[in-house]
């Protein structure tokens, strides 16, 4: 079950039962202190537990990057509505893998700290929500769940703790806007998924209009490490202000592509030249995606002195994302990968806003006619400003997510852009590749 052979620069704290037999096994979890953070915290008070995810640093890896602990922290503990925990694993953001040899290498990390979680704010229930695309992983959950069932780690009074809770798992049916945390609720609810106006935010008015613990899967699989070993020691494996290691996704144009667990922090280039192997057949780097499709786009220079963190790539207006990295070399043609792009966009909008819904529509019509050489210049600033129309106008971030990377193109290519005016067809056509996003 793994998928690239492990890298010497790799820090193994989450995927450290990779490449072990029967990994995924309740008998291999509790061989290797497996549910050990989850007898830890049961001990603690919530807000221990809490204090414990804060001095952490973990930010939240599903891509939004907020602090997990204050995130456990909103939801009112003294609220008489029942509260529940729901695992975000919608993973559907092009570039992005790691979710899913998480669920399929260690399924009963995902488990405990799920349960760690229902501590910390009095949960006795949850849901894991897997993108439809996934229904192989559903079989692995649902294993690890009756296991853990059976060992009585789920259920009631589990092991003689007085803690009860109870897991399931529930499909989605291949939505990207699912992966939004609003629609994804609205979906669980078995509703139409759409994004919810906010405020209220989960944390208050969640999952059936209750108070919700809503995280990525990676987010909850960090959880059991920090209790066992402590916030701090977890800390100390990043930066000041984003602790621990990071799953990386690495894809693209390199010689090792692959899910590599790396400390935030990490620097890019020696990401690529070492860790992924270098660019493939000796090519330059050109274009560098961070952290999945719908991030801004960065070129090669301005990955000299980068690193793998969320300030580092603030700086330079992109995002660390949801670590789904996608490596460009010199003969990707970036007005292909563009429209790549944008048909992607255009065909995940759920239509609710209008911004959202006719925006990507345009940009992927007007793409369209500009890579099969029927493009004017005038064009080049068009695709530019209906993107920059569309940010910070739609529910949910599937707007910008579209609009973000067409900006960073058609600024930092926009050479390439003219050369399509000026060379038609496509003048990398004869390369008759991209990176498939």
């Amino acid at each position: 079950m793994l998928y690239n052979e492990p890298s010497p620069l790799e820090t193994r704290v989450l995927s450290r039962r990779f490449g072990m037999a029967h990994s995924e096994s309740i008998e291999t979890y509790l061989a290797t202190e497996g549910y050990q953070a989850f007898l830890k915290a049961s001990k603690m008070t919530p807000d221990e537990i809490i204090s414990e995810m804060k001095a952490s640093n973990l930010r939240g890896r599903g891509g939004a990057g907020f602090p997990a602990g204050m995130k456990w922290s909103f939801v009112p503990r003294t609220s008489p509505k029942p509260k529940y925990i729901v695992v975000n694993a919608d993973e559907g953001e092009p570039g992005t893998c790691k979710d899913r040899v998480l669920m399929e290498n260690d399924p009963h990390q995902l488990i405990e700290g799920v349960l760690i979680a229902g501590l910390a704010v009095d949960a006795h229930a949850g849901w894991i929500y897997i993108r439809g695309e996934y229904r192989y992983l559903i079989d692995i959950m649902d294993r690890a769940i009756a296991e853990a069932h059976e060992r009585g780690w789920l259920g009631k009074n589990i092991q003689g703790t007085g803690f009860d809770f109870d897991l399931y798992t529930h499909t989605g049916a291949g939505s990207y806007e699912c992966g939004e945390e609003s629609a994804l609720l609205e979906s669980l609810e078995g509703k139409r998924g759409v994004p919810r106006i906010r405020p209220p935010f989960p944390a208050v008015a969640g999952a059936f209009q209750c108070p919700t613990v809503l995280n990525n899967v990676e987010t909850f699989c960090a959880a059991p490490a920090i209790l066992l070993n402590g916030g701090a020691a977890f800390a100390a494996l990043g930066i000041p202000k984003a602790g621990g290691t990071k799953l990386t996704c690495l894809t693209g144009h390199i010689n090792k592509p692959g899910v590599y667990e790396l400390r935030l922090g990490f620097p890019v280039k020696q990401m690529i030249e070492e860790v992924g192997g270098g660019m493939r057949n000796g090519k330059k780097l050109k274009a560098f995606i961070p952290g999945g499709s719908s991030c801004p786009v960065l070129t090669a220079a301005e990955c000299e002195g980068a690193t793998m963190d969320y300030d580092s790539m603030a700086q330079r207006k992109s995002m660390l994302g949801s670590g789904g990295v996608v490596i460009m070399d010199e003969d990707t043609c970036m007005v292909k990968a563009c429209l790549r792009l944008m048909k992607f966009y255009a065909h995940e909008s759920c239509g609710w806003c209008i911004p959202c819904r006719e925006g990507t529509a345009w940009l992927t019509k007007i793409m369209t006619r500009f890579h099969s050489g029927g493009g004017s210049p005038q064009d080049i600033g068009l695709l530019g400003d209906i993107a920059k129309n569309m940010l910070g106008r739609t529910f949910c971030p599937l707007g910008d997510a579209a609009a973000l990377p067409m900006i960073s193109i058609v600024e930092k290519f926009r050479g390439e852009f003219e050369d399509h005016l000026n060379g038609k067809p496509c003048p990398y056509e004869h390369s008759n590749r991209m990176v498939t996003a």
